[in-house]
């Protein structure tokens, strides 16, 4: 490219210097030309009032008298009737200027001059030309040269942006070039690399999300085909395989939530559901886990509460509370439902040491974890409570309160408190 920029703009500045400079050329030659021919003609005409003044006095008229009156580089010839004629300075050979006048006694006087002054004259003029248009032709390469690598290089900054995009580096590069057509491929190249960015941000999320839950139904599910293979019981194995059939159809809830999450994480398919089978549920799910470390898990409060959400995101965010208060907590997690205006709460709560006072709110984010875990378990458990219009929130640190708010639907009977089970 920067070739052809160079050759472009000298070939442009070439033609213009052809077209305007032999222009110059032929104006200049003919000017000094017809210079030289007027001035030889002046020439002649002073020297021809002399001579005719001369006369007309009875003065005389010899060469030393003329040859003041002529340039020395000239050659005067006096012609007088009836006398003999007056030569003044050497006579040129070869091609000349020549100018003759006739005065009022018939005397003619001629004035002579070569032509080599002239084309003197005309080679100087050429040689100033030649010059300037040389001149003209190194400041347009220079100039071309500046100008391609200034439209080159942005070129070349953009060409590697674009394949840093291809190679998997969508950092925006935020540079401008003074060029208004460069400066907006630019601005689309940095649209394009946040967009990209983004959007592997959200696959790396969705990646992650999907490891996290989707392991604890993939165990649960394995122990029940363990159970199934180990046992001869056929009714073992018809509770077995049904626990196990409850089990994929969860997996394949998981699957499709955090596949609509990933797409738009306000999108809800929100029912009217029976909160006691959510925590029933996930009571029978958690309590082989708790009770092969030596832990128990309970739940109490108010039954027969219905809550407006989606029934898998739910029990997906119980299961990360649950999870963390396994992994986390220590002694008895107790589940609790209640009664807050018109949302019905869960509370997770277990007797272990809570949760570090540096850590707070922030819990809740990513990659925040009091312990050597992945910390996407309670950001994911938030982001699915918001999601159905609910929210998760920690109540308490010592000992942990973690709480799920959802939307209640009343009923009109009075329902009893849950006891502890």
């Amino acid at each position: 490219m920067r070739r052809r920029l160079i050759n472009s703009t000298l070939a442009v500045v070439l033609v213009v210097i052809a077209v305007f400079g032999v222009s110059l050329v032929i104006v200049e030659t003919r000017t000094i030309s017809a210079s030289a021919q007027e001035s030889v003609e002046s020439e002649a005409l002073r020297l021809i009032s002399v001579v005719d003044s001369r006369l007309l006095g009875a003065e005389r008229i010899n060469p030393g008298v003329l040859a003041e009156q002529i340039d020395p580089k000239r050659y005067a010839l006096v012609e007088i009737p009836g006398r003999k004629p007056i030569a003044v300075g050497e006579r040129p050979v070869g091609s000349v200027l020549r100018a003759v006048e006739t005065g009022e006694q018939g005397e003619t006087v001629t004035v002579e001059e070569s032509r080599s002054a002239v084309t003197r004259e005309v080679g100087r003029t050429l040689l100033i030309i030649g010059a300037v248009a040389l001149l003209a032709i190194v400041s347009a390469v220079l100039l071309a040269v500046r100008q391609a690598n200034r439209l080159a290089s942005p070129l070349t900054d953009l060409a590697e942006t674009a394949e840093r995009l291809g190679s998997g580096d969508p950092r925006p590069r935020h540079k401008r070039y003074g060029v208004p057509e460069l400066d907006r491929v630019a601005d689309v190249l940095d649209s394009s690399a946040e967009r990209i960015a983004r959007m592997l941000t959200a696959e790396r999320r969705l990646a992650a999300d999907a490891s996290h839950q989707l392991r604890t139904p993939l165990t649960a599910l394995s122990m029940r085909i363990e159970e199934i293979s180990v046992t001869d019981d056929p009714d073992t194995v018809k509770e077995e395989a049904n626990i196990a059939l409850t089990q994929v159809e969860r997996l394949t809830d998981v699957v499709e939530r955090l596949l609509t999450n990933s797409r738009d994480p306000r999108t809800g398919s929100a029912v009217v559901f029976d909160l006691d089978e959510v925590v029933k549920q996930q009571i029978e799910e958690w309590r082989p886990a708790y009770r092969s470390a030596g832990r128990a898990l309970v739940c109490s409060g108010k039954h027969g509460l219905k809550a407006v959400g989606t029934p898998g995101a739910v029990a997906q965010v119980l299961a990360a509370l649950i999870e963390n208060s396994l992994m986390h907590g220590g002694g008895t997690v107790a589940l609790r439902t209640r009664v807050t205006g018109n949302q019905a709460v869960i509370e997770v709560t277990d007797e272990g040491p809570g949760v570090p006072a540096e850590l707070g709110a922030r819990i809740f984010e990513r990659t925040i974890s009091g312990r050597n875990s992945t910390g996407i378990g309670l950001a994911v458990a938030r982001d699915l409570s918001e999601a159905d219009g609910g929210r998760l929130e920690l109540l308490q640190q010592h000992p942990a309160v973690f709480a799920l708010f959802l939307s209640r639907v009343p009923v009109d009977r009075r329902t009893p408190e849950r006891p502890v089970r």
